[in-house]
């Protein structure tokens, strides 16, 4: 497994690494059980890097994470998440007593003594703008709670408005065939100033696998239903604010990407994988086959100068106009 460093953290970090909000919930059924043999299956292949939230279950991909990781936490590094367990526009949600508490519980939840890399939690850009809430984090990362601190943003904007923060060290975007538009200004920003960056929905809730019809359906508790138009929170965060249909028509245009990768999922991880200022890819997973799938990724062929550029065309040419929601 090939590992790049996360920033000025001083950690190195598994170029796959995985997200664990659908082994928490949100994205149908799931099976504790069979969920810590993925994990075991992901830390057994050499991934030293997992990103959950407070909110993920309810606390429930951390437990999951302490009970995977037990006797292996000085191997294995976790970043978590807060803030959407309350009212993420009210400024109290951010203060120092309401920040602390929150560290507390995941710590307790995850077992642990130090969490390597804390983040906000998609907090609205103007929150970030009053700046309050990184006084804490400084504050935390002073007493030991938090090794790191990074911010999970939805748009370019707000990551550029961060990456101006001397203290945070990583940044979580949405990046993907289908979202290009970090590629101009965020990616070289980041790489200048040493700032990691974690790529999360890096298969579009499933679209660029090439899995789906126009007709596939999802379970009620799954937020590829109950979000899909943005009903819950950004319709970035689903089908990459793509409407689902269009999003399978597209998708099917990009079978070509397979050959010689596999499939369309390892393809379209290897894709963001080619860009070196990308620290690691989180796609989610809920079992042992979906994790294999995605390591595989490991044997696909890097993309070509010409592939590349046939893929920011067909992103500036057919994709951009349909995507909602901030980006």
């Amino acid at each position: 497994m090939n590992k790049r460093p996360l920033g000025r953290t001083g950690m190195d970090v598994s170029e796959v690494s995985f997200g664990t909000w659908a082994i928490g919930g949100s994205w149908g059924q799931t099976n504790d059980d069979e969920s810590l043999r993925a994990l075991d299956k992901a830390m057994e292949e050499g991934v030293n890097f997992f990103d959950t939230a407070d909110v993920y279950g309810d606390g429930r991909s951390e437990r999951l994470l302490a009970r995977a990781t037990k006797g292996k936490e000085d191997k294995i590094r976790i970043a978590t998440k807060f803030c959407r367990q309350g009212d993420i526009r009210d400024p109290q949600t951010y203060s120092e007593q309401q920040v602390r508490q929150w560290c507390e519980d995941s710590l307790r939840r995850l077992e642990r003594e130090t969490i390597d890399l804390y983040q906000i939690h998609c907090a609205p850009f103007e929150i970030l703008k009053q700046g309050a809430v990184f006084e804490v984090l400084d504050k935390l990362q002073r007493e030991g709670k938090i090794r790191s601190y990074g911010v999970s943003v939805e748009t370019v904007e707000e990551g550029l408005f961060c990456l101006e923060k001397s203290g945070v060290q990583a940044l979580q975007i949405i990046f993907n065939i289908f979202r290009q538009k970090p590629i101009a200004e965020l990616l070289p920003r980041a790489r200048e100033r040493g700032v990691g960056l974690l790529v999360r929905l890096p298969l579009a809730s499933g679209l660029l696998t090439g899995k789906f019809a126009a007709n596939t359906s999802f379970e009620a508790e799954d937020h590829r239903n109950f979000n899909r138009d943005g009903a819950a929170f950004n319709v970035g965060e689903t089908f990459a604010g793509l409407p689902f249909a269009k999003g399978v028509e597209l998708a099917s245009q990009l079978d070509w990407i397979a050959e010689g990768r596999g499939n369309m999922t390892r393809a379209a991880l290897r894709w963001l994988l080619d860009y070196e200022e990308i620290t690691c890819v989180i796609p989610g997973f809920k079992n042992v086959r979906q994790v294999e799938d995605n390591l595989g990724v490991r044997s696909a062929n890097p993309f070509s100068a010409e592939e590349h550029e046939r893929l920011r065309r067909f992103y500036a040419e057919q994709v951009h106009d349909h995507i909602r929601g901030a980006y």
